[in-house]
């Protein structure tokens, strides 16, 4: 995610590209929306915009920002299509997204008449970016753990057994340092298709660091009990706090594609309602 002023300006013919692609999906999808037009009239997505966006089709809210602001998404086009094209094959999903950014209207708009949520750490920021885009589904959310205490963090979860499979959970596990035990009601309450972990911050020792996401990315998939695998999305797989918490929770054996500095996981159910990756106390 981009923020303070680390905007990604792009050149025409890629920003023109860009923009044909949004207005193909948007034609695509709008058909989408008014088949789905009686479910969503039954469980209204929630809206904090006023006037009339609430009945615009994303697509269109989206095309309409991106053509009239510099400020565009910071993954690639090749790390982009990933997400892009796990999401067409699954909308309408629930699709959960740790991050808050420029790209967060794209991401919404890949979703038509399914719920994308956004969890973001930085309350003056999400003010921000909700501020141009209100019909974002957003929430800030609060993290205790610190990118300084990444390799102690990973050195002792071992030792609390509420990390471990198969007592690992995240609501009210304050027990476990990793677990994200406070996050709003309706992140425990959904199961979610699609986990993109693109934040919180984690480039300075005081920042967050994506410690935590991503092992409650890995705790939220492997209790899945709906049909199918979740797809977990990584994003700056280069640093090495990413890569190293990647390989411990989310399982090399379970990554299917590499782009860029994004890694695409799909993970299954752990077996018999437990989290464990393969029967002991251990992701992988």
């Amino acid at each position: 995610m981009t923020k303070n002023g680390g905007h990604v300006v792009i050149g025409k013919p890629l920003f023109v590209t860009f923009l044909f692609l949004l207005v193909a999906i948007g034609a695509l999808m709008i058909a989408t929306l008014s088949r789905t037009a009686a479910t969503t009239a039954a469980a209204p997505f929630p809206c904090t915009c006023s006037g009339s966006c609430a009945s615009t089709p994303p697509q269109l809210n989206s095309i309409l920002h991106y053509a009239t602001n510099r400020a565009v998404p910071q993954q690639s086009r090749a790390e982009i299509r990933v997400t892009f094209d796990v999401l067409n094959s699954l909308s309408p999903c629930n699709f959960l997204v740790f991050g808050l950014g420029h790209d967060s209207l794209m991401w919404s708009a890949f979703n038509p008449g399914g719920t994308t949520l956004f969890l973001e750490e930085d309350v003056r920021w999400l003010h921000r970016v909700l501020k141009d885009a209100p019909s974002l589904l957003a929430h800030a959310v609060r993290y205790t753990t610190r990118l300084a205490d990444a390799n102690a963090l990973l050195a002792s979860y071992r030792g609390e057994p509420r990390c471990l499979p198969p007592r690992a959970h995240l609501r009210g596990n304050t027990r476990c340092k990793l677990a994200l035990s406070r996050l709003p009601a309706e992140v425990y309450e959904k199961e979610w298709d699609v986990i993109m972990i693109d934040g919180p911050r984690g480039y300075f020792a005081e920042a967050p660091g994506r410690m935590a996401a991503i092992f409650s990315a890995a705790v939220m998939a492997r209790a899945r009990v709906r049909p199918g695998v979740t797809h977990v999305i990584l994003h700056d797989v280069n640093r090495k706090v990413e890569k190293t918490f990647a390989k411990e929770f989310l399982c090399e054996k379970f990554r299917v594609k590499a782009v860029g500095r994004l890694w695409h996981f799909q993970i299954p159910a752990a077996p018999n309602g437990t989290v464990g990756g393969g029967g002991g106390q251990a992701f992988c």
